[in-house]
């Protein structure tokens, strides 16, 4: 299917089929996408009942909604990740850093992480990750942190942006890779490539 071009109307009503799997998390949501690459097999249909990606579709949680004529049915991105050579799915976004964040590279599918607007623009079914780049001083860190909230921490002269389907980051020491809000490990080599409305899901 293909990513959806702008101006065009997004989503439509539909209930989780009987094989779809309900997830309260991003986390959860990437486990079934590895286990289903895994085995091999096409992604099953999720429903959102929580979590970064949820939130960014507008919903709100409740679950009894998902099987519903009320819920609402969404073919999204999904993002792949190859850490130092290690291939990894991620649903909402990866973010990487430096100790003390000195040096950060985030790639973002959804609009927030937790409490942060990270990505204010970030569209799951454009077919493109939304990418930030920063290497910042600690004055500035704390200036940028206390914006995210907001998300109007862009435009920044120290934060590189980029809308692509896919990036790469290379550091000079291993960096710290969360992935949909879960720490994965560490690597010195990241590349991020998108895949437009691979995922069906509902809210």
């Amino acid at each position: 299917m293909a990513p959806i071009e702008k101006g065009q109307p997004w989503g439509e009503p539909g209930g989780l089929p009987d094989e779809g799997i309900v997830v309260a998390t991003d986390a959860e949501a990437r486990a079934v996408l590895e286990e289903a690459r895994r085995r091999h097999r096409p992604f099953p249909p999720i429903g959102l009942a929580g979590g970064d990606l949820c939130r960014t579709l507008g919903g709100g949680g409740d679950v009894a909604r998902l099987r519903s004529p009320k819920a609402m049915r969404f073919h999204v991105d999904v993002g792949e990740a190859l850490l130092d050579g290690r291939l990894h799915l991620f649903v909402a976004h990866l973010v990487a850093h430096t100790p003390l964040w000195g040096r950060v590279f985030v790639a973002m599918n959804a609009q927030r992480r937790r409490d942060w607007l990270l990505g204010p623009r970030a569209h799951p079914g454009d077919g493109l990750l939304d990418i930030y780049e920063a290497a910042l001083g600690p004055g500035a860190r704390l200036a940028v942190r206390a914006r995210l909230p907001h998300g109007v921490h862009m435009p920044h002269p120290g934060i590189d942006e980029q809308r692509v389907g896919a990036a790469q980051a290379t550091f000079d020491r291993s960096a710290t890779v969360a992935l949909d809000g879960v720490r994965t490990g560490r690597a010195r080599t990241i590349s991020v490539r998108v895949q437009p409305a691979a995922l069906t899901v509902v809210v």
